[in-house]
């Protein structure tokens, strides 16, 4: 795999950031400094988890995406659609109306993305089976998780199983068919509805791969309202006359939810853990060796898995429940032989399993201090001396999200000692009554 640069969808807009460094808080690898008035992002850090988006009060943090006219540069339009988005209509909107109106507003065809899942967990599966890997095996299914491992675990990389996400493996599987129904490969188009920025990142800049068969990424929040307006237009009956679409099974309608993946995995003993603050404590223990005995863990940066990403309009909680209901009622028709699982992209498995395997996974530094090891080692010394120096409150007022980031900042010349209040002699009276004697005593 190629080193290339990280592409990231988050976004500062500098004259809208009003500095409150509320982003910076929340960010999980301490990515964001706020300098000269606004946030900045470091792209070495940063993993497109989106939790800066979610907090900013002004919406000064945006997510890049294509423009959704760039779909008409095709003649063949194909969205590539998940479960989630669906999930965020109501209960009584079949699916065939919501892919009717995605017709109706400029796409020529329709695939689910979960249509790959029983693809995809046959392609873990058999990883497992064959032995490689570090235990326990990760899902490379959220690139979230697969940029954190990077930046932040760098010495877990080995444990990601280097498989394609289904996204990938239904964009292999659309260009085939159309190919074979003499639709010419320049006039196909893969636009790929994303729910989250590092669906974005991952589509842009793929990890394992230099580049993806996806040409275009819509925001799902963007599609979401497109839908609504045209559904509100056209009325609630509307349906495109013998239109047919993929057949999901209620394991494959679930499987962007939190245990997912757990569902569909041969592990004796396996965890599903979400939101990416408790997948980085996690992974914590994991690279300490403090967890044992754990053969597959299934990691999803967002609260609720795909459900909570930054990208969707509705509630996390409701869109998980509407999921569930679907489910059911796709579980119930199966149960009962009304319905049966499409079997055409099940017909390809051997195509589409013969190169659904990546490139291994590669560490990415967070902070290259010196490519000299020796002055690499000088620098952190002067780092673990300038931390002792700082109070450990890890207020941010310097515009560092913690005291450990400023002395950081210090010694790589992004900051200086005097933008600590604490330090700042003309200020500490005030503070010595506020924190006590000891924390400016030298």
């Amino acid at each position: 795999m190629s080193q290339q640069t990280f592409y990231h969808a988050l976004q500062v807009d500098e004259d809208q950031c009003i500095a409150c460094a509320r982003c910076m808080k929340s960010c999980p690898t301490e990515a964001i400094r706020v300098v000269d008035g606004h946030a900045t992002i470091s792209e070495h850090r940063c993993v497109d988890c989106g939790n800066c988006f979610k907090v900013c009060p002004v919406k000064a943090i945006y997510i890049k995406h294509d423009d959704f006219d760039r779909i008409f540069d095709y003649k063949c339009r194909v969205a590539l659609v998940p479960a989630v988005f669906l999930g965020q209509f109501a209960e009584d909107i079949p699916a065939s109306r919501v892919y009717s109106v995605l017709k109706e507003i400029g796409f020529t065809h329709v695939f689910e993305v979960e249509s790959a899942v029983q693809i995809f967990a046959q392609a873990k599966n058999q990883y497992a089976l064959e032995g490689l890997g570090e235990k326990p095996l990760i899902s490379s299914f959220c690139p979230a998780i697969v940029r954190l491992i990077q930046v932040r675990f760098p010495s877990l990389v080995d444990n990601i199983i280097p498989v394609k996400a289904p996204v990938d493996i239904v964009a292999k599987y659309a260009y085939k068919t159309l190919v074979e129904r003499g639709v010419p490969r320049k006039d196909i188009g893969l636009f790929y509805i994303s729910p989250c920025a590092a669906k974005v990142a991952a589509v842009k800049s793929p990890v394992g791969e230099e580049k993806s068969m996806v040409d275009g990424i819509i925001n799902m929040d963007e599609l979401y309202n497109r839908v609504q307006k045209k559904m509100k237009e056209l009325g609630k009956n509307y349906t495109v006359p013998g239109f047919s679409m993929a057949r999901l099974s209620s394991d494959a309608v679930l499987s962007t939810l939190t245990n997912g993946e757990r569902r569909l995995c041969i592990a004796k003993r396996s965890l599903a853990i979400d939101e990416i603050h408790n997948v980085t404590e996690f992974l914590e223990k994991v690279e300490n060796e403090e967890i044992e005995d754990i053969e597959f863990l299934e990691l999803r940066a967002c609260d609720q898995s795909c459900a909570g990403g930054v990208l969707l309009c509705q509630n996390r909680f409701l869109i998980s429940e509407c999921m569930y209901a679907r489910a059911r009622k796709i579980a119930e028709r199966e149960r009962n032989g009304e319905i049966t699982n499409d079997s055409k992209l099940d017909a390809e498995r051997d195509f589409l399993l013969s190169d659904v395997r990546v490139s291994a996974v590669k560490p990415r530094s967070m902070l290259a201090l010196d490519e000299d090891v020796s002055k690499a080692l000088e620098k952190m010394e002067k780092i673990q001396k300038i931390k002792a120096k700082l109070p450990q409150i890890d207020c941010g007022v310097c515009g560092s999200p913690s005291c450990n980031a400023l002395a950081e900042d210090i010694v790589c010349r992004d900051a200086s000692l005097e933008r600590c209040v604490f330090m700042n002699n003309a200020q500490n009276h005030e503070m010595k009554d506020i924190w006590g004697e000891e924390k400016f005593s030298e």
